[in-house]
């Protein structure tokens, strides 16, 4: 098990109800990490759902989601268009 810092942006964040969380996960990857927010359901499971264009970030990176995950790290989670 690994803790990571999960940020989400824009419409994620005001889908989900909130900036950032701290996550304790088994996910090995960004896609993993991915459908264990999915699997919560509710505005997780909307908001990052499969076939949805969302950006992944590790550690302030793009990043596609094959990256490893590693204890300590941060992932964002953002639509492809942010304004200011």
């Amino acid at each position: 098990m690994k803790k990571v810092r999960v940020r989400y942006f824009a419409s994620i964040r005001e889908a989900v109800g909130q900036g950032s969380e701290d996550v304790t996960t088994s996910a090995e990857t960004l896609a993993a990490l991915r459908d264990e927010l999915i699997a919560r359901g509710g505005a997780h499971g909307q908001s990052l759902a499969r076939g949805k264009a969302v950006r992944v970030a590790l550690d302030q990176v793009m990043s596609d989601e094959t990256q490893a995950l590693r204890d300590g790290c941060e992932v964002a989670f953002f639509p492809p268009v942010t304004g200011g």
